[in-house]
């Protein structure tokens, strides 16, 4: 089926105003579903043609207002062409289709534990016609009713809530004027917990083998729920406008999380099967409060079109790292933000890939998939957050406020925001969002040598990149006895003076010491020399976070050794307490540089081992420390130790998450072979252990394994086995086994994309490109000259490519 135009989906919403949508699925069948919907709609100009979608089905029946429609011209599950409509209109259309396993549409998961079987509805961003005909693009927006036939055993929840049950049919309340990409439902044994707060049913709902997890996070769950409304309501004015408030913990699922209205879908691994640490609740809470703020931020008020797909996701973004602070739950979630998130951010804009934040030529659905990325998301997040600075947060806040009553249940652009925003802050913000959300791009900000005697007094900072911007933030500088001196700062051009802190001995000037702006630091000779004194006592986790996040870029950039990285990296990262902080330190030097010889892995064993060290029994830093250590750790004597259970460390619980993680690095050292690993699947029989457990025999360094391996990642349609595949099968030490497969990757990626729900295919291709591999960069360039490369497909190779050359 092609994808949906631009200037299709501008002609069909000039031409049509949909009216409602009445849809039964008829779930009783092992195999197969069948379809039945009715959509009423207005045409503006009767006599017109158009289309509805159908998406992946068989044996389909259409009429239109009363006539037959004859199909017969194009391919069943094809577009129906609409010929000629009236003023009003009636669509019916049945069709059959099979249960999906790849994670688009109506997804069928059989439990291996228990042989239940579990479905559940994924529409992003082009899938509901998976479910239901429909006019499938954002800005027509109308009411669903759905009826839903299933065993009469089952559980089955929707957006919507349950009008009415009898006998194996569920009839549910129509939805407010809802886009169809948001439409979901589950339908199985559900395990469900219910409760209320204030006024809003809530529901929590797992597989009925993980019941026995969600009923020992219940209360964390719920409670944390609670908290989210509760700040919501507060900040937007306006309540939660969907009635009831589910969320599932789907299996299978290849993204995060979905933002359905009263149906929030959530990857499995967020349901804690054993002891979490601080940084996995914290992270938990902050995917949580995102999909909660798009209930007024995409769900509430749509995009009109996809080019818009920032509006959803930075301020659900924003929204969600914001309100875990602000809720007190997650005190240091700033932290965790600087050096995962935005991070993520600054990667993105380096990469050939890099767009706007709000970008022109998203022709189609295509393209649109290819920008929920580090740009949409965590960029877009820092813009605002720097909007709200250069605004107030007041006005900030009454701007937004306007924009969901003056735009509920409709739709809305960037020029919509920032007509309400300005209008709110009384100023015109079209030069703003130009320097920001128009163009792509990280500055640079860095302190400048001190000037010659008659100078002005102060610290002169310099702003790189195209275009300069304007920054409000703060400048701290941290003294080795402990003190602390800021100074808020602006600069709107290439040099400004700061007065106040100044580079001395003993000293780290931080720029950007809140987090405040988006944009990359760096540091004068003097701070730069004082990093090792300052950073280890350094007591801000925030600070902490951007001085990382700064030596990281500096490192990436080739502007500071790796040598001298490391030298930091033992003296302080075995005294940093924030989890999230350790874990991405630790993942940048263990894959960027260990993995590349840059720097020696045993070195960063001792370095998690002197942190485990010094971590509590028993506590979530052990535990996170332990998993860092497993991660690098080369003496497989001691892991088998830990397996056994006297070697471990005190406290520590050596949970099945944690087995398996052990036996991964086992596998990878050669120390482990196929009878552990199914061993430990006997151990643990369930999907994730399956997951598990093709990752460890991809990391085993057997030719007929890696042949399996590569022969699952390439071709097999269940995305997480593929995905699992795909994440251990380059292992260091095994190129004598894996250098045969980096020609072979080239020649396969195009198959990698075949048949899978695009999310987890380009997943697989990005876990699986050979980025060890320096023939990786004249094997990119071969490939990316073929003209019938998919436009996907060919955006990762260039990403990784300039990766690997950064390098080389």
């Amino acid at each position: 089926m092609p994808s949906l135009t631009r200037a299709e989906a501008v002609q069909r919403a000039r031409l049509l105003r949909v009216h409602s949508y009445t849809v039964e699925l008829d779930l009783t069948g092992t195999e197969r579903f069948t379809s039945r919907t009715v959509v009423d709609f207005a045409c503006t100009d009767p006599g017109a043609a158009t289309f509805a979608e159908v998406k992946g089905a068989e044996t389909v029946r259409a009429r239109l207002n009363g006539r037959p429609l004859d199909l017969a011209a194009g391919p069943a599950g094809d577009r129906l062409p609409l010929a000629p409509l009236e003023a009003s209109n009636r669509l019916e259309v049945e069709f059959s289709a099979p249960y999906s396993g790849t994670g688009e549409g109506l997804h069928r998961f059989a439990d291996p534990e228990d042989g239940e079987v579990y479905l559940y509805g994924q529409a992003p961003i082009d899938d509901a016609p998976r479910m239901f005909a429909c006019f499938d693009q954002p800005d027509l927006k109308a009411p669903i009713a759905l009826t839903v036939l299933a065993p009469p055993a089952w559980t089955v929840r929707a957006n919507a809530p349950l009008r009415a049950r009898l006998d194996g049919r569920w009839e549910f309340e129509a939805t407010p004027p809802l886009s169809t990409y948001l439409f979901s439902l589950i339908a199985g044994p559900w395990h469900v917990l219910s409760r209320e707060h204030d006024g809003i049913p809530l529901g929590l709902a797992c597989r009925r083998s993980l019941a026995a997890a969600l009923d020992a996070d219940a209360d964390a769950l719920f409670a944390a729920t609670a908290a989210s409304f509760d700040r919501y309501h507060e900040l937007f004015g306006v309540r939660y406008p969907f009635g009831k408030y589910d969320q599932t913990f789907v299996p299978e699922f290849s993204g995060g999380a979905v933002e359905n209205p009263g149906l929030v879908n959530y990857r499995e691994e967020f349901l804690f099967r054993a002891r979490a640490t601080d940084s996995e609740r914290q992270r938990r809470f902050v995917v949580m409060a995102h999909e909660m703020a798009h209930m007024w931020f995409g769900d509430l008020v749509t995009l009109r079109w996809w080019d818009d797909i920032w509006l959803n996701e930075a301020f659900a973004e924003l929204m969600g790292w914001q309100v875990a602070a602000d809720t007190g739950r997650h005190p240091a979630a700033a932290a965790d933000f600087a050096i995962w998130r935005e991070r993520w951010g600054y990667l993105a804009d380096q990469r050939p890939s890099t767009h706007p934040v709000a970008p022109d030529g998203v022709t189609d659905t295509a393209v649109a998939t290819q920008n929920f990325d580090g740009i949409s998301y965590a960029k877009g997040a820092a813009a605002l957050r720097q909007l709200a600075v250069h605004l107030g947060e007041d006005v900030f806040l009454a701007g937004l406020r306007e924009f969901f009553h003056r735009y509920r249940f409709a739709n809305a652009e960037l020029t919509d925001l920032l007509a309400v925003l300005g209008a709110a802050a009384g100023r015109d913000l079209t030069g703003w969002a130009e320097l920001w959300l128009r163009s792509s791009g990280a500055n640079t900000l860095r302190p400048l040598p001190s000037r010659a005697t008659g100078a002005p007094a102060g610290l002169t900072i310099e702003q790189t990149g195209r275009p300069l911007r304007p920054h409000r933030l703060t400048v701290a500088a941290y003294a080795s006895d402990g003190s602390v001196r800021r100074m808020p700062f602006a600069i709107d051009g290439a040099t400004a003076v700061v007065a106040g802190p100044a580079a001395r001995p003993g000293t780290v000037l931080l720029l950007n010491d809140g987090d405040e702006t988006y944009a990359k630091i760096r540091f004068d000779p003097s701070s730069r020399a004082a990093l090792p004194a300052v950073l280890p006592d350094l007591d801000e986790p925030l600070a902490r976070a951007v001085v990382w996040t700064a030596v990281i870029d500096a490192v990436r950039d080739g502007e500071l050794p790796p040598a001298e990285f490391l030298a930091l990296v033992v003296a302080a990262l075995p005294t940093e307490h924030q989890e999230g902080v350790f874990e991405e330190v630790l993942a940048f030097a263990r894959d960027a540089l260990g993995r590349r010889g840059l720097v020696p892995l045993p070195q960063l064993a001792e370095v998690c081992a002197a942190a485990l060290a010094g971590a509590a029994p028993g506590s979530g830093r052990q535990l996170a420390v332990a998993r860092a250590l497993v991660s690098v750790a080369g003496d497989a004597p001691l892991l088998r130790s830990w397996l056994a259970g006297p070697g471990a460390p005190e406290g520590l619980e050596i949970d099945p998450d944690l087995r398996w993680a052990v036996l991964l690095r086992l596998a990878g050292l050669g120390a482990a072979g196929p009878d552990d690993i199914a061993a430990e699947a006997r151990r643990d029989p369930s999907a994730m252990g399956a997951e598990r457990a093709a990752a460890c025999r991809a990391a085993l360094p057997d030719p007929g394994t890696k042949a399996e391996a590569w022969e699952t990642l390439v071709h097999h349609p269940n995305p997480r086995l593929a995905i699992a595949n795909a994440s251990a099968f380059w292992q260091p030490g095994q190129e004598a086994i894996t250098d045969a497969y980096v020609e072979r990757w080239f020649a396969d990626a195009p198959a990698m994309l075949e048949g899978r729900y695009l999310p987890a295919a380009l997943q697989v291709v990005r876990l699986s490109f050979p980025q060890y591999s320096r023939k990786s960069v004249e094997l990119t360039a071969d490939l990316l000259a073929h003209a019938d490369l998919d436009p996907r497909l060919r955006r990762e190779l260039m990403d990784g490519a300039d990766e690997l050359r950064r390098w080389a």
